[in-house]
């Protein structure tokens, strides 16, 4: 009996031992890293800006460090999982959406409303009045070409330049209904011929046009880059911060500002309902940083939507000209003129 009690408590401590040391295997040390939630972001940013931002946000907070996930895909593919995901959500953080994606999660009822410290100084133009989505940059859309196929002289000059027949089999564009920038882009050009949106029709016959020029749809960024490099097409449409981007690390692009206008989206970011707020917060205060907003600019060629103290030389020598663009009248009528174009234009130019 005595041997058998002896065990007992022998036992009985060695449970304790490992219960401790399963305690310390859990613990990563005086940084309190421990202690935070894991957050899941989902972002339509090039990776390289993710990457960076995220590595400066754990330095700064190493709580997160490890404990921040990044699934990059295009703007519109964002609206859709976080909306196929509205009763389990995954996803604490949405950054980089269109104005009007933003603005549709927002009344469905995905985005969390808050108003945080930096929300005073963003433009009421650039945010959701009930905090439910800020705005973080400006996009301008513009024309990109193969600066080993063709010259500034030589690449098209306007929007309505693309669909004069030389272009022919020599465009190549971004998959459209998966892309925030190319629904912009393609919803523009038809609100162009429509100023209240009741007559898409003239629009549907420039994009039956533009189609006939096209000789390809790229999967995904990457795919559209790889293939104008290769000059499997060598005029697209495109945002210019990824064209100057992927110029900088040496791709053969150049862009082209529309006589006519670029298309100027309203980029942001938002706060997902039912993720982890309180990593979600800390996030996004941490992308308005002035500091960071600065390097982003400079180094990664963002357009702050609020504005920063010192432009980089880029920056101030931008010739922007932003086209006359009704936003609203995009977000009443654009998930109606892109399905329209999938099922009755695409491919049939």
């Amino acid at each position: 009996m005595k041997r058998r009690l002896a065990l007992a408590v022998a036992f009985s401590a060695l449970l304790a031992v490992s219960a401790c040391g399963s305690s310390d295997d859990k613990d990563t040390g005086s940084s309190g890293s421990g202690s935070a939630e894991k957050v899941v972001i989902y972002s339509a940013r090039d990776k390289s800006v993710t990457d960076y931002v995220v590595e400066q946000f754990t330095t700064k907070n190493p709580e997160y460090k490890g404990k921040v996930e990044v699934l990059n895909m295009g703007a519109q593919e964002v609206l859709e999982r976080v909306r196929a995901e509205k009763a389990n959500p995954q996803a604490s953080v949405w950054w980089g959406g269109t104005q009007q994606g933003l603005a549709a999660g927002a009344s469905e009822g995905l985005l969390e409303s808050w108003q945080p410290s930096f929300a005073s100084k963003i433009d009421t133009r650039y945010k959701d009045a009930e905090g439910r989505w800020f705005g973080e940059i400006l996009l301008p859309e513009v024309i990109m070409y193969n600066n080993k196929a063709l010259t500034p002289e030589t690449a098209p000059k306007d929007w309505d330049d693309l669909v004069d027949p030389k272009w022919k089999d020599k465009i190549i564009i971004r998959d459209v209904a998966a892309s925030g920038t190319m629904r912009s882009i393609y919803a523009s050009m038809i609100q162009r011929y429509t100023a209240d949106g009741s007559n898409p029709q003239p629009g549907y016959d420039w994009l039956r046009k533009l189609d006939a020029n096209t000789v390809e749809y790229a999967a995904n960024p990457s795919d559209l880059y790889l293939k104008m490099s290769r000059e499997q097409g060598v005029v697209s449409a495109w945002n210019l911060q990824d064209i100057l981007l992927q110029a900088n690390e040496k791709m053969p692009f150049g862009y082209v500002m529309p006589a006519s206008g670029a298309p100027v989206l309203v980029d942001g970011v938002a706060a997902v309902k039912g993720g982890n707020s309180e990593g979600a917060k800390k996030f996004l205060d941490f992308l308005f940083d002035d500091a960071l907003r600065a390097s982003l600019a400079k180094d990664y060629f963002q357009i702050p939507a609020v504005d920063i103290a010192e432009k980089p030389e880029w920056l101030t020598k931008l010739d922007l000209k932003p086209m006359n663009v009704d936003w609203d009248v995009i977000g009443k009528n654009e998930t109606a003129w892109i399905t329209h174009w999938n099922a009755q234009i695409k491919g049939k130019g």
